[in-house]
Formats: C-alpha cells, structure tokens, sequence
C-alpha cells in the first residue's frame, strides 16, 4: 500500500505516492533532482522551471548513461579475464 511523502524541489511541494519500502530512495531522488535543478538555474532566478527541469533531466540521464556504459566496459572486461584464466588452467591441465 502506498502512502503520500511530500517533497519540496526549487520551493514548490509536491505529494508522490511511494511504497513504504522505497520512501527512502525517493527522498534521495528527490534531493539529488533538487541539487541538478538548483545548479542548473544557478544565479538565474528568473529561468523557467520547466526549462530547468528539462535540463536537470537530461544532465541526470546523461550521467545514467555514462555509468551504464561503464559498467557494460567493467563486465567485458570481467569476461575477457574470466576467458583467459580458464584458457590457462585449460593449459596447465593439458600437460
């Protein structure tokens, strides 16, 4: 069962309904947002908000992917190793 949670970004509160299990990441969620949104509009006061949204989704999502690419580059790296320690113990049993 949900339950309400408000959360407060660039001085506007909004009520989410949230699993109790996932408040806490929410809240995280809602405090990085909050942090992207406040460093993109900067000293600008007078920005659109949806503007600064827009551009604190995309730097968020730009971020995402650069980890997902990452972390694909750290599993192929895993593999390549896992690979060549079985070619090797697949040679040290042959002899």
């Amino acid at each position: 069962m949900s339950e309400a949670v408000n959360i407060r970004i660039l001085d506007r509160e909004y009520t989410v309904g949230v699993d109790p299990e996932q408040r806490d990441s929410l809240l995280a969620a809602a405090r990085m947002l909050e942090g992207k949104m406040r460093e993109v509009r900067g000293s600008n006061r007078m920005a659109a908000v949806d503007r600064v949204a827009v551009l604190a989704a995309l730097n968020l999502a730009h971020e995402l992917e650069l980890m997902r690419n990452e972390q694909s580059a750290r599993e192929r790296e895993i593999v390549r190793t896992l690979a060549e320690m079985n070619r090797k113990l697949d040679a040290l049993g042959g002899e």
